[in-house]
């Protein structure tokens, strides 16, 4: 198939690339990356009246730490965050993600902010920004807002962009030296979406305590989720392989998979608890800690 007729906008700047979304409303969608769009629109899934291309937008496409964020912006691609030396050596959770995004050539087209605002059920990028307690920067025609990831996640395929507005940049807390983090990622084969997967990231005190976590799911619900019981059980503690036994049983109670060709319902739910489990021993490991 192919898509339904469209007219197709290419600004310059932000500011005209958001008066244009401001004229069309929810008629208009914006292109960055388009991997999930454009398939979207051939299959008639999606059909925009209008298309808003930022590729040509100047200061959309730095990765920079800033103000103890990592600035991420609407066109950087997965493959820019993949090949970057210092976030493969700094950032663990998001370096281990950036490599099994899909496949090399949607990597190489699609975008963090892109990902994060398609907010698809299975998606990576979702579960990453909840661990890491990420925010999306949006622009629109009332100005700049910075919104936290767990109210710009809404639900499948929503999030809180309002009428007339862009993300512009995804901001992730830069990690502290006691601070670690990974994904855990089961998938049919490379490339397809995630059976399920688990991102979790975690602080540690100098005595070995842990002084913050963050724990998400993707592909056992309508929308990535925060584990957020099993957040509070180890928030303060020190480690053990009991404790996370407990938190892992957190992602079991909350994940609600559809089942599918992947598997079972009963499947997908034991995988969020095997692969919370698993990135919280992998995270632990990268701080020298053994279990």
């Amino acid at each position: 198939m192919i898509p339904g007729a469209f007219e197709y906008h290419r600004p310059t700047s932000l500011e005209e690339a958001v008066a244009l979304m401001g004229q069309h409303g929810f008629e208009a969608r914006v292109l960055a990356g388009g991997q999930s769009l454009i398939p979207a629109m051939r299959y008639r899934l999606a059909q925009p009246a209008v298309l808003v291309d930022i590729n040509r937008l100047p200061g959309l496409n730095q990765l920079s730490e800033e103000g103890g964020m990592l600035r991420v912006g609407a066109l950087v691609r997965d493959t820019d965050v993949e090949f970057n030396s210092g976030i493969q050596s700094r950032y663990a959770l998001i370096a281990d993600v950036s490599r099994v995004v899909a496949d090399p050539i949607v990597r190489f087209r699609g975008t963090v902010v892109g990902s994060l605002c398609h907010n698809d059920p299975a998606g990576d990028w979702t579960a990453a920004a909840l661990a890491s307690r990420a925010q999306v920067v949006i622009r629109g025609p009332a100005g700049e807002r910075t919104e936290a990831i767990d109210d710009f996640l809404v639900d499948s395929f929503t999030t809180s962009i309002g009428e007339g507005e862009i993300a512009v940049e995804a901001r992730f807390p830069v990690p502290g030296p006691r601070t670690s983090g990974a994904y855990e990622k089961i998938e049919r084969k490379v490339g397809d979406y995630a059976t399920a997967a688990a991102a979790v990231q975690l602080e540690l005190t100098e005595d070995g305590r842990i002084q913050e976590v963050g724990i998400g799911v993707t592909a056992v619900a309508l929308k990535a989720l925060r584990v957020a019981e099993g957040e509070r059980l180890l928030r303060g503690q020190k480690p053990t392989r009991d404790l996370i036994r407990a938190a892992a049983e957190e992602a079991a109670k909350i994940a609600d998979p559809n089942p599918d060709a992947r598997g079972s319902k009963e499947y997908k739910r034991d995988m969020a608890r095997v692969l919370v489990g698993r990135g919280l021993i992998k995270a632990l490991g990268r701080l020298g800690v053994q279990l």
